[in-house]
């Protein structure tokens, strides 16, 4: 494979259409990867073409003069443009404008980019870019740390703790504060950090999501912004030397998947991979997973959400080896499913994943995960998995973990999972179980370091133009139970019953007065998560009922709400709304699912290729 890339990348470098950028004889020459072309430059940025010529057309030799840039602006950011820096003059100077090429900005970056759809681009995923930004910075303040260096972040305050106390005892929180505040090294962003983080972008296209890195995450010793299209290469050369960045940030045209697979050496590897696919990430994760370096950062965005909700499960089971169901809590599930296939694939390598945050976005999913080497660990990983049972009728769910582990002292004894936890047909409606899975059956957040990332852009709100609905989705993690997976939805609950639907608060104080925890969910606007069995559910749905009669002689006898509505409950819901009953997050009235941002938001045409 690597023979074959090699092939073809050195004919195809004379036509780069940003080859075109020559002035008296001078020619684009570029690095690629490790292909050295014969005119032995070793860097993929374009010789600045000599001011006030013209820059010859790539249609029928014309020359035709720049066109003045045009501004083109997220949807999601309110003002986008205000207090952004622009690029130097020289550096505006020595990188000129092809016809047609516009510039995108978004935070501190200005991204030239084709009008042509030639390298691919998506506006409404600056949430994506933002998120990401504010953990690697997170992730890069807990790692230099570690190394005496602390970092600074333009616009953010200096975290003081109050002690309430007469005393003055100082706490833990205090102390770390202390330690921080004591670090000798300081590091800001744009500045090249020689023990900082290496990030690898493997999938970059236009490099918009690296060159903010560079500007934006301090603490980096280098970013490496890949793609194996050669159009996208030269883009991203160019908008590292538009910006400014080219000290920290590195354009490569490889295979992502063989440029991970070379950097597998412990001295080799990544702290930092993002991987952010048109599609399926599932090529690249075995690479990924062997890339990283210990405790490393891995991020991961999966756009194939009609494969992971349900729509193919065995495509589903071929790509990660899960069978996705089509069920109200499809957008957790895909979460959980993509998490089991990672641990899975490091499970190979005798590597394990700790999740930092996963996040169901619009019509993406996006995990950040840390990855660790441990054979003892290695061996949790079976009874972390589990199977799903869903009920095709009334869709109660149960959950069968694959392996069971029982502590005895210091050692952990292991054996094969004992199940299934249900009958043959639903105790409740008397319908068929649909089989799921595996998927991951632990938490799905570190809620500690979300709360540090809560802090450091609620502090900051200047520093991304879709702050508070960040701000809103992570208040609303920290809310949610860790230890309940999946959720029901307050309208499939009602319309299995043919009843009204009741309030949320009502609903979420008949689950705390029965004495079960429950919260939101931010995978689904109606979603409820709660540690209540399904029978608890269904006999509250039944006291709603009660209180809200449907007309019994309409309902069929074989349908499972007469199934349902047959049995009498056994205990007595009481709908009084609790005080606790509102989340902080919905008091605050946070902007926790935002609306559509503009006609036509979702899933971008792939960028065409020659």
């Amino acid at each position: 494979m690597l023979i074959h890339t090699t092939r073809q990348l050195t004919p195809i470098i004379s036509h780069l259409p940003y080859s075109n950028l020559h002035s008296s004889g001078q020619k684009l020459q570029l690095s690629i990867g490790r292909v050295v072309t014969n005119r032995g430059l070793r860097s993929m940025e374009p010789r600045p073409a000599t001011q006030g010529t013209e820059i010859p057309s790539t249609q029928a030799g014309v020359a035709i003069k720049p066109q003045p840039p045009t501004s083109v602006t997220s949807p999601e950011s309110p003002n986008p443009t205000t207090d952004q820096p622009a690029p130097k003059v020289d550096e505006m100077d020595q990188t000129k404008l092809l016809p047609g090429e516009t510039v995108v900005r978004e935070g501190k970056a200005a991204i030239l980019f084709p009008s042509a759809n030639e390298v691919f681009y998506n506006p409404v995923q600056e949430f994506n870019r933002d998120l990401t930004c504010a953990v690697v910075t997170e992730f890069a303040r807990e790692q230099l740390a570690r190394k005496g260096m602390k970092i600074v972040v333009p616009g953010e305050k200096e975290r003081v703790v109050v002690s309430l106390s007469e005393e003055k005892k100082e706490t833990d929180e205090q102390m770390e504060e202390s330690h921080h505040n004591e670090l000798a090294e300081t590091v800001t962003v744009g500045e090249k950090c020689e023990n900082g983080l290496r990030v690898l972008e493997g999938l970059a296209a236009s490099g918009l999501r690296s060159v903010r890195f560079a500007l934006e995450v301090p603490g980096l010793q280098s970013v490496t912004a890949n793609d194996f299209s050669t159009k996208a290469a030269a883009l991203i050369s160019r908008n590292a030397q538009y910006n400014g960045v080219s000290h920290l940030l590195q354009a490569s045209c490889r295979d992502a998947s063989m440029l991970m697979y070379e950097m597998r050496g412990k001295k080799e590897r990544y702290d930092v991979i993002d991987l952010d696919p048109y599609g399926s990430p599932a090529t690249f994760l075995d690479a990924a997973v062997q890339a990283i370096s210990e405790g490393g950062l891995l991020c991961v965005t999966c756009t194939d959400m009609a494969v992971m909700a349900g729509n193919s499960g065995e495509t589903c089971y071929s790509k990660y080896g899960s069978v996705s169901i089509k069920a109200k809590y499809c957008h957790e599930m895909a979460l959980r499913i993509i998490l089991h296939s990672l641990d899975q694939r490091a499970g190979v390598h005798q590597r394990y994943i700790q999740p930092l945050l996963s996040v169901s976005v619009d019509f993406y999913i996006r995990v950040f995960v840390r990855v660790f080497t441990g054979q003892s660990i290695v061996k949790n990983s079976a009874s972390k998995q589990a199977l799903v049972y869903n009920c095709v009728g009334c869709g109660s769910f149960h959950l069968q973990r694959m392996g069971k582990r029982t502590s005895h002292g210091k050692h952990m004894k292991y054996s094969a999972a004992t199940g299934p936890p249900i009958g043959p047909v639903c105790e409740h409606c008397g319908q068929k179980h649909q089989l799921g899975g595996p998927v991951w059956a632990e938490p799905l957040h570190d809620m500690a370091f979300v709360q540090k990332v809560l802090v450091s852009v609620s502090g900051n709100p200047s520093r991304f133009g879709t702050a508070k609905r960040i701000e809103g989705m992570l208040s609303m993690i920290t809310e949610e139970l860790e230890d309940a997976p999946l959720y029901y939805t307050i309208d499939h609950l009602s319309s299995t019953v043919h009843c009204n639907t009741p309030p949320l608060l009502q609903l979420r104080s008949a689950l705390l007065h029965a004495g079960h925890r429950v919260s939101l969910s931010h995978a689904c606007k109606n979603g409820i998560k709660t540690d209540a069995p399904p029978s608890v559910i269904w006999d509250i749905m039944r006291c709603w009922e009660r209180a809200n009669p449907v007309k019994r002689e309409k309902l069929s006898e074989t349908s499972p709400a007469f199934k349902i509505l047959s049995s009498e409950p056994s205990l007595q819901a009481c709908f009084t709304v609790r005080e606790d009953a509102n989340p902080q997050s919905r008091k605050r009235h946070l902007t926790r699912f935002q609306e559509n941002p503009q006609a036509y938001w979702g899933p971008k045409a792939r960028a065409k290729a020659r």
